[in-house]
């Protein structure tokens, strides 16, 4: 195995000490001449140095990585919020280890425990549940925290929060204003806090408008996501799809609970012959960035996921860096991205 680079080999290179070759390439606001500082870069460059970065953690007690725990990378939403926290991360000088928690609470519990163990100086993390006792037992030990997506329940820290209450409603009401009344919802468990916000919004623009729907028209997922089920969301759409075509009577338009679902009962649809959006609507919610690659290009309701990858990050160095002290709880509205796969019910076909 070929020798580390140490600081003494670009010392010796760069002829000069070691506490000065350890100044460089810490940033230390120690004074060194432009000239000596660009020889030493250059000379641990060209040497290959990768810093010990746990030695330099046990020195100055301060680790330069931060901890993020979402439900699952192969899920583009959360993709895209990762890729918003790296960005700003790296900006500012942190290192992201990024776990995924493939929807188990007792999976979530170990990588908070190990996260912590490990010294991350911040958490951002995204919750399968309302649980707070863990998180809030690790706050109270000095770990800076910031939640999103999923809203836990009296945390006493930091949290970036969506509307979905709001969203499930305007997604059903922009049906609702295309004629539609036989409206079905399609949904993984309700076990976390955000399906069922959406859930109630849908529940909450039948009642507005006064439609009843059928029960055999809500279809819910009967169990949550395991780990080998990479394609967990898009399986779903598939199966409950094939069980809501069963009914006797069928609805005009589909809401489902998140993009991947709906790609799911697309492809399902298409298989069975039926043509979206002439015989059925469909309409999801995320808005990631392949809901416009579909055919037809799915209409959605908007999270800004990138953006908040961003805010979350820069909300939680802010508090690390002591530029942020106080508790910040932040709502994000939701607004309906209108595409190709809904469409005003034609009145014949209203009175079939």
């Amino acid at each position: 195995m070929k020798k580390q680079t140490t600081i003494y080999d670009i010392a010796r290179k760069a002829k000069t000490s070691t506490a000065t070759v350890s100044r460089v390439l810490s940033n230390s606001n120690y004074p060194v001449s432009n000239e000596l500082k660009e020889r030493i870069k250059e000379v641990a460059k060209e040497l290959n140095y990768i810093p010990n970065m746990i030695g330099r953690q046990l020195k100055t007690n301060n680790s330069m990585t931060i901890g993020v725990i979402i439900p699952s990378i192969t899920n583009p939403f959360y993709s895209s919020i990762v890729l918003g926290i790296e960005d700003i991360a790296r900006s500012r000088g942190y290192h992201v280890l990024l776990c995924n928690s493939h929807r188990s609470s007792e999976l979530e519990e170990e990588y908070l425990k190990t996260l912590f163990e490990k010294q991350v100086r911040g958490l951002i993390v995204s919750s399968i549940s309302s649980n707070k006792e863990l998180v809030e037992a690790l706050v109270q030990k000095g770990l800076n925290v910031v939640a999103f997506d999923q809203t836990i329940e009296g945390l006493e820290s930091s949290q970036i929060q969506f509307d979905f209450r709001k969203g499930g409603f305007l997604a059903t009401e922009h049906l609702i204003e295309k004629g539609h009344r036989k409206i079905a919802f399609i949904s993984s468990p309700l076990t976390r806090p955000s399906r069922l916000s959406i859930y109630e919004g849908y529940q909450q623009a039948l009642e507005k408008y006064e439609i009843e729907v059928e029960r055999e028209w809500i279809q819910i997922a009967s169990r949550e996501e395991e780990i080998s089920e990479r394609n967990y969301e898009f399986k779903n759409g598939i199966d409950l799809t094939k069980k809501l075509l069963q009914c006797s009577d069928l609805p005009t338009a589909i809401f489902v609970c998140n993009d991947m679902t709906a790609f799911g009962v697309m492809n399902e649809l298409a298989n069975q012959g039926i043509k979206v959006p002439q015989q059925m609507s469909v309409i999801g919610f995320d808005n990631i960035e392949f809901s416009q690659m579909m055919t037809p290009p799915l209409t959605t309701i908007q999270q800004p996921d990138y953006e908040m990858g961003r805010m979350a990050c820069n909300l939680l160095l802010d508090q690390l860096d002591g530029e942020e002290t106080k508790q910040v709880d932040i709502i994000l509205q939701p607004k309906v991205v209108e595409r190709q796969s809904t469409k005003v019910l034609d009145k014949v076909f209203l009175f079939k």
